[in-house]
């Protein structure tokens, strides 16, 4: 829903200052063309997968010894001349990120990876809209986790989309080198997969 009119756009510094005022109350908005849009909370499966695949990026990343995994709606700045700030599940970047690096805001360093995990509200045009948008940044890769189907599709530019079904293997082509295991280690425990263990 959106909450700002037409003729008032805000700029991506703009908008972390108002969404980040204290009578917001943690509601959670992203930024789209400029204008301000709520992002309903998407509840305790959405936040569940999330942590299994970001355990599961974690431990990929210390068995190289190098990369970051940004989390929980960071704040990802992909336009500008009118602002678009995406909050994206998961991000994963190929270098260390250290706090003295890190913006307070949102951040214009592309990662590699962009991972969206399907919430109960989200719409197929919603969600294909936001991968555009990311690949158009120039993020290598995208997945969108589907918790209720238990399958991930894969999007990379110029190529299409690429349903990985629970019995296949997610690979990270360009975006995460060596990177592979089976999808539905993305929808268990960690202690229950049989890779990246940490």
């Amino acid at each position: 829903m959106s909450t700002a009119t037409a003729t008032t756009l805000l700029t991506a510094e703009e908008f972390f200052v108002w969404a980040n005022h204290p009578e917001r109350g943690g509601t959670q908005y992203e930024l789209e063309a400029g204008e301000i849009i709520e992002m309903p909370s998407p509840g305790e499966i959405h936040a569940l997968v999330c942590w299994y695949v970001i355990e599961l990026l974690s431990a990929y990343l210390r068995l190289r010894g190098e990369g970051a995994v940004l989390t929980n709606d960071g704040g990802q700045l992909l336009q500008r001349n009118p602002d678009t700030v995406r909050g994206p599940d998961i991000a994963v970047y190929p270098m260390d990120r250290s706090l003295e690096d890190a913006v307070p805001g949102p951040t214009e360093r592309r990662p590699s990876l962009i991972v969206e995990v399907r919430s109960p509200s989200d719409r197929d045009g919603r969600i294909l809209r936001r991968v555009r948008q990311y690949l158009d940044a120039g993020v290598l890769m995208v997945w969108v986790v589907d918790p209720e189907d238990r399958n991930v599709v894969v999007y990379e530019p110029d190529r299409f989309p690429d349903v990985r079904a629970s019995s296949e293997l997610l690979d990270g082509s360009r975006a995460l080198p060596d990177f592979s295991c089976p999808v539905t280690d993305l929808f268990i425990m960690p202690k229950l997969r049989t890779s990246y263990r940490g």
